[in-house]
């Protein structure tokens, strides 16, 4: 048996602490996650329901409860994990926008060592953007010999979309150096923004 303790862990990290006990298992098995919230807990049976494991759950506690997944052959990881969460209706939508490969204005060399510190910042917030475009100059951020590329695939695997428009790609000719998120269009850009409660421009 594997233990998970996801106490005080926001969505989608119980989802994701659990898969990797799964995938760790390798095979049959049991991994017993304890979590603080009944949100937690539809999201993990969620995912019990999803990757063919049988789920138990006991209420330990007013904050606290025991749940436990049984797996009968080994689970595969899909990457699609942040799927599985709940997002509160109260729960701002927050749109990131880079537009440049530096943050601010002034001396760009500064600007870059900046923009790399934002989005490691972003990576130890409680709350997280929902997406994270990138475009004109930013698009060199998500794309092969960035310094940022590790920040922001712990970001997708929390759950982050990551987008970056295929139109500046295309002009930078880097859409073969992509190495993190999707290719987005203008269209999703301008969308994101509209459907937005926050967008942030660093």
């Amino acid at each position: 048996m594997i233990r998970v303790n996801a106490i005080g862990d926001t969505c989608p990290l119980p989802v994701i602490k659990t898969m990797n006990a799964l995938k760790e298992l390798g095979g049959a098995g049991t991994v017993e996650v304890l979590v603080d919230n009944e949100v937690a807990v539809q999201n993990l049976t969620r995912l019990a329901e999803n990757k063919g494991c049988t789920i138990k759950t006991e209420r330990v506690s007013e904050k606290e409860y025991r749940v436990t997944l049984t797996a009968s052959r080994a689970v595969e990881q899909t990457g699609d994990e942040a799927s599985f969460c709940t997002v509160p209706a109260a729960q701002k939508k927050i749109v990131v926008v880079i537009s440049a490969d530096h943050m601010g204005e002034g001396n760009d060399e500064l600007g870059r060592i900046l923009l790399k510190g934002f989005l490691f910042a972003l990576t130890q917030q409680e709350t997280l953007p929902s997406t994270i475009l990138f475009y004109n100059g930013g698009a060199s951020v998500t794309c092969e010999g960035s310094a940022s590329l590790d920040d922001l695939r712990e970001l997708a695997k929390l759950g982050v979309e990551i987008l970056t428009c295929g139109t500046c790609l295309n002009y930078y000719g880097l859409t073969d150096k992509l190495r993190v998120g999707e290719i987005t269009n203008m269209y999703v850009i301008a969308e994101k923004q509209l459907q937005a409660d926050l967008v942030i421009r660093p």
